[in-house]
């Protein structure tokens, strides 16, 4: 079993937040281990919920703030649904997915959590009129 750290940053590489997960498989897809980590950032929320959201993706009816979302107060967060966004949302490029020092450009590809145990998620944020 291995213990990962999912760390979101910035475009320059700044730590924004992070937090660790372990009793994870040694190796996993791309894809399992974003609908974790957004499965566990949803459980988290959902445990204490309050009127801001700092995950991975937009939930759907919440407003967007400087490093989260707000929400109706005690709102609870469908992990299932917040993960199929996620899914989209790496496909068309709104963040990057960084295992180690390389980066994954395909959800079916196989991560071995041994080797690497520090996942960064770097959102992009589109240009204003691009």
């Amino acid at each position: 079993m291995a213990t990962v750290t999912f760390r979101d940053e910035t475009a320059t590489g700044r730590p924004l937040d992070e937090f660790s997960l372990p009793g994870l498989p040694e190796t996993i897809t791309a894809r399992e281990l974003v609908r974790l980590r957004v499965r566990e950032e949803v459980a988290r929320h959902n445990a204490n919920p309050s009127a801001r959201f700092n995950g991975l993706v937009h939930p759907v009816d919440a407003e967007v703030q400087l490093n989260g979302y707000r929400m109706g107060a005690g709102r609870r967060i469908d992990w299932e649904r917040q993960a199929d966004i996620a899914e989209r949302a790496f496909l068309r490029n709104g963040f990057l997915l960084l295992v180690g020092d390389r980066q994954i450009d395909d959800l079916s590809e196989t991560i071995d959590l041994t080797v690497d145990q520090v996942v960064s998620f770097v959102k992009l944020v589109p240009l204003v009129g691009g």
